[in-house]
């Protein structure tokens, strides 16, 4: 605890500033003449109280930056001027991976990610909330997008929202639920204003591409229920483990890693 005598109210304000310029508590304690440990046990003491206070009120931490794959982001998030007809020579805009960061201390992310087929089945896979310090933070991005060859680009928070509800919207509409561990992963994202909404699918209908984990007849039953057969398209047998020769997909992203995502 802080000896509330010897530290003025001017110099906790002092601390709180210099603090959030990034300061070390060494660099805090030299320029105030204060001891380390004075400034250390008092940013603890702040940061519990600021924690409490957010827990009680539902508040989440800060959002640090946010982030989706680039040819999303091209593809959704800018304002396009005439309709793009997809065709092969684009099938990897069907995926989409966010990552919403928050920050809550000093060298401390918060992070979730959200992997989405935006073309059917929404939010196919979803990691956090995960406690991270800043090397480990760099090398989960790094990871995280290694298979998106145009790489990683910032969005804001109310895109990464628009994207993921988006994306839980048009796959529930089709009779598709999120994947389960996006009950834990779903409070990250904050609360929504609801706009945005981004209209997603495929040339305007559903276009199921099946991954070696699916059960694609279940989703091919679920489809042909609530969408009826013929208003959607679809690619199966996507992976074949004997086929040694290189397909599209396998040019875009390396053919363990799509297995990893789909």
């Amino acid at each position: 605890m802080t000896n509330d005598k010897t530290m003025t109210p001017e110099q906790k304000k002092e601390i709180t500033e210099l603090r959030d310029r990034n300061l070390t508590p060494k660099q805090i304690a030299r320029k105030l003449g204060l001891r380390a440990t004075e400034v250390t046990a008092y940013i603890k003491e702040q940061a519990e109280e600021t924690k409490l206070a957010r827990v009680a009120s539902g508040e989440l931490d800060p959002v640090f930056e946010c982030f989706v794959n680039a040819s999303c982001a091209e593809y959704y998030l800018h304002d396009n001027t005439e309709p793009v007809q997809e065709t092969e020579d684009n099938i990897d805009r069907g995926l989409a991976l966010v990552c919403i960061t928050r920050k809550p201390k000093y060298d401390r992310f918060t992070v979730c990610t959200y992997l989405l087929d935006v073309w059917c089945l929404g939010v196919k896979d979803t990691m956090g909330p995960r406690q991270l310090n800043s090397v480990e933070y760099k090398q989960m991005l790094d990871y995280a997008y290694r298979g998106f060859p145009e790489g990683h680009q910032k969005i804001t928070l109310e895109q990464a929202q628009s994207l993921v509800y988006s994306a839980v919207d048009y796959a529930e509409q089709l009779g598709f639920q999120p994947h389960r561990d996006f009950k834990r992963s779903r409070q990250h994202l904050g609360k929504w204003s609801g706009q945005p909404k981004i209209q997603l699918g495929r040339n305007g209908k559903p276009f199921y591409i099946s991954g070696p984990y699916d059960n694609s007849e279940m989703i091919i039953n679920i489809l042909n229920k609530n969408v009826g057969e013929g208003n959607y398209d679809y690619m199966t047998k996507l992976f074949d483990d004997s086929d040694n020769s290189e397909s599209l997909t396998e040019s875009l992203l390396p053919k363990s890693l799509l297995k990893e995502l789909l």
